[in-house]
């Protein structure tokens, strides 16, 4: 299956130090891609880098093409109404504006675009997250964790991506919480979007995705199907905690 999204040979540099060291990576429409690793490997960086949205001061060089187009002379902007979005670990909400009001903003970029029906998601994702429709009049910033979390992907979702980004989705989230936000990322992949998914929770990541990445220290230390991945012994021993009671 062709690539949605193809990263080739991905070098980020903050100054004088390179966090990311030629990293290559492809994720296909309707699949799901996670990336797993440790605290400061780089995985993070490496969607922000893809989505256009690094710090001041950092610098990317190498290949992203997506949908076949040459994203790398392009600003975040561009990027967002080609179809690419990103839900970041801060989730970024605007807490004094309605949970309504969020969710329009995230069709903002297809309103932009002449779309005519640009609200056209707003059920779909009342749907997918009921508590969203109870709490449409409240402010964002009164929200629970894994409310806050539900608004983000469902801002992101009111673009309509092609390519839809996810940086540590069950950051801070309670398990029950954890498990509503997988199985609503797993529905999304009958729909066609393609999911690139940064998570430390590698258990709950493998079980999900098709295909992952081990991202060590800024390169891809291992990488193929993800229920592979799940049965090797080094993920096991090092990112699923089961090592030492295997041994035992």
């Amino acid at each position: 299956m062709d690539a949605i999204l193809e990263v080739k040979d991905l070098h980020v540099r903050y100054g004088k130090v390179e966090a990311v060291h030629g990293i290559s990576l492809a994720v296909a429409p309707g699949q799901i891609v996670s990336v797993i690793g440790p605290n400061g490997a780089g995985k993070s960086t490496t969607l922000n880098a893809v989505m256009g949205s690094l710090d001041t001061g950092a610098a990317a060089a190498g290949g992203v093409r997506f949908l076949g187009e040459d994203m790398m002379p392009l600003p975040l902007e561009e990027r967002v109404l080609r179809g690419m979005c990103l839900v970041p670990e801060t989730r970024e909400l605007f807490g004094s504006m309605s949970v309504e009001d969020n969710l329009r903003l995230g069709a903002w970029p297809r309103k932009r675009a002449g779309e005519r029906h640009f609200m056209d998601q707003l059920e779909r994702v009342f749907q997918l997250f009921p508590r969203l429709r109870e709490r449409a009049r409240q402010d964002a910033g009164t929200l629970s964790g894994g409310e806050r979390q539900m608004l983000a992907l469902g801002r992101a979702l009111m673009a309509r991506p092609k390519l839809l980004m996810l940086d540590e989705p069950s950051l801070g989230l309670a398990p029950l919480i954890v498990k509503e936000i997988f199985h609503v990322i797993g529905e999304l992949r009958a729909t066609g979007v393609a999911i690139l998914l940064i998570e430390q929770n590698a258990r709950a990541a493998l079980q999900l995705s098709d295909h992952a990445y081990v991202l060590e220290t800024g390169n891809i230390a291992l990488h193929g199907p993800a229920q592979e991945l799940a049965h090797n012994p080094r993920v096991i021993d090092t990112y699923l905690g089961l090592g030492r009671k295997a041994a035992a």
